[in-house]
């Protein structure tokens, strides 16, 4: 790395938001530091294949606010047709995100600025199918798989894949904002937001944009994907407590909730920002990632994790003790909790680490989990304090982790990590530095 390239400092000037705890950044900081959680009963009529109907919904997005507060352009609330569900949450949330930037976007070189957005794999609804399986349906009931190609597929609306493409969150935010610099998609569910910012710091440092429109969205909402979450997760679940299903590092802890959410953040190099006097939220350091299988195949997470920390520690030059929060991924089910504490063990040995989790308050939404995480700490550190873990109310003595439980943990420290992984042994780390200047 030149020295050149070392100079060149990143800084968050935007934050965009779409959660079930609040759409923007001053809903979701309000609802944040009342300790308001977003997790309930599903009101869509998918409700009945989420784990007993819980989960954290945004129902107040939908196709009538999108068109009134978020797309207000002609040709944005044209492309809403060829839009899943997701890929209008991360458009909203990159849009919002830059507004709150104050970037003049009739400035600026756009051939400087650039998109970096995580998604989830995105599936077909099975009622949209309906009718391209039926015509494939033979005369005794059974589906004929040779009639597909043919018949079936001439029953699909023209442009169904196009609004399925993990792709498409970066294609429609790159098209909607005219960002002609570098245009990427990452796709590694929880861990896509420390590798999207990762990989926007590399860009901003070697000088290949000025700014650059980073974030994820995803949705665990969804009738397959939740499918596939009681067939393969911990889920979890309080009858007395819908709200509280999620209790990260509590030792009554269950399971994780499926959700859906948007976040983004507006990443430039800091001498642009501020020669246009942007507000600075805070300093992006490092971010790193690993991805560790044991050699029976199995992911090794707790490995995955440690690499991902000591790789961004070491890149952004910060030591642990220098740290003053991991807002950790923190599922809330049994094992990956064990295992995501006995990483920050190894890591901080016994300088105390304040942990907190946030999952307690908007569930799992994968690819889009941490951006929220990051825009929380920034936020709540800008304020002096570390953001409570959600429902942690006996905090699980046995991982022997310091857990931010009970009220928000005041603090002088605006150094942090933020850590996700995936159930496959892929982590991410990334570490930043809150501006207690900004508003």
């Amino acid at each position: 790395m030149s020295s050149q390239t070392k100079q060149r400092r990143v800084v968050v000037t935007g934050i965009g938001v779409v959660s079930p705890i609040g759409i923007g950044r001053e809903n979701f900081w309000t609802a944040l530091n009342a300790s308001q959680s977003g997790i309930g009963m599903v009101e869509s009529e998918d409700r009945h294949v989420a784990f007993h109907g819980v989960g954290g919904e945004i129902p107040e997005f939908n196709e009538k606010s999108l068109k009134k507060e978020y797309f207000t352009e002609k040709d944005q609330k044209k492309s809403i047709k060829v839009m899943c569900r997701e890929v209008q949450m991360g458009a909203a949330a990159a849009l919002m995100a830059l507004r709150d930037s104050g970037i003049d976007m009739d400035s600026i070189d756009h051939s400087r600025i650039g998109v970096e957005y995580g998604a989830n794999l995105m599936y077909y609804p099975p009622d949209s199918l309906a009718d391209a399986c039926k015509k494939c349906v033979s005369e005794d009931g059974e589906f004929d798989y040779r009639e597909w190609g043919g018949t079936g597929l001439g029953a699909m609306e023209p442009l169904w894949m196009l609004k399925y493409l993990p792709n498409m969150p970066a294609c429609h935010i790159g098209i909607f904002t005219d960002s002609q610099g570098p245009n990427n998609s990452v796709t590694i569910d929880e861990a896509s937001a420390g590798v999207a910012m990762t990989e926007a710091l590399n860009i901003l440092e070697r000088g290949a944009a000025e700014v650059m429109i980073v974030g994820g969205t995803g949705t665990r909402l969804h009738p397959v994907k939740t499918l596939h979450a009681r067939l393969l997760d911990e889920l979890g679940y309080d009858e007395a407590n819908i709200s509280a299903s999620c209790k990260p590092f509590d030792r009554n802890r269950n399971g994780q909730v499926v959700a859906e959410s948007a976040g983004c953040l507006i990443l430039e190099e800091e001498e642009h920002a501020l020669a246009r006097g942007a507000t600075i939220y805070g300093r992006f350091l490092a971010g790193a990632s690993s991805c560790v299988a044991r050699p029976d195949g199995t992911a090794d997470t707790r490995q995955a994790v440690t690499n991902s920390l000591n790789s961004a520690m070491r890149r952004g030059q910060v030591q642990p003790s220098d740290l003053g929060h991991v807002n950790a991924h923190g599922l809330g089910t049994v094992r990956d909790d064990q295992t995501e504490a006995a990483s920050y063990r190894e890591m901080f040995g016994d300088h105390e680490m304040p942990v907190t989790s946030l999952k307690g308050y908007f569930g799992n939404s994968g690819a889009a989990s941490g951006f929220l995480e990051v825009a929380a700490s920034l936020l709540a550190l800008n304020q002096g304090v570390i953001p409570q873990t959600l429902n942690c109310s006996e905090p699980d003595d046995s991982l022997g982790i310091q857990v931010v439980s009970g009220e928000h943990q005041p603090t002088q420290n605006k150094l942090f990590a933020n850590v996700n992984f995936t159930s496959l042994g892929q982590a991410s780390a990334v570490i930043l530095e809150a501006n207690s200047s900004a508003s």
